[in-house]
């Protein structure tokens, strides 16, 4: 009951900064696009393993958190059961791992 009331206080609160009317589709499809952009970000890694591969290493630091990040998003969205989460965090494990793995 606490999580539906909270959820109607988001939408309050985005409806009054947006200035319209959100529907639950509305927030879904925000979800989903989210995820998306999400999964190009993660994608940005390939140019740095392609890096790490001809012999530029790259920062071990940042893929690092971002794999330990993703991880723990991912197991968020699984107790979750919040599919937008899990999708947009999954990529980001494999990218972030095989930059990893490419800089050592």
């Amino acid at each position: 009951m606490a999580a539906r009331a909270y959820q109607k206080r988001q939408n309050q609160l985005l409806r009054q900064l947006l200035g319209m009317k959100i529907d639950q589709k509305f927030i879904e499809r925000i979800g989903w696009a989210a995820s998306i952009i999400a999964i190009l970000m993660w994608f940005s890694f390939i140019d740095q393993i392609r890096l790490n591969l001809a012999g530029h290493k790259g920062s071990l630091l940042i893929p690092i958190v971002v794999t330990i990040n993703c991880v723990l998003w991912t197991l968020f969205g699984l107790g979750k059961k919040n599919w937008q989460i899990v999708t947009a965090n999954v990529p980001g494990i494999f990218t972030g791992a095989i930059t990893v793995l490419t800089a050592l």
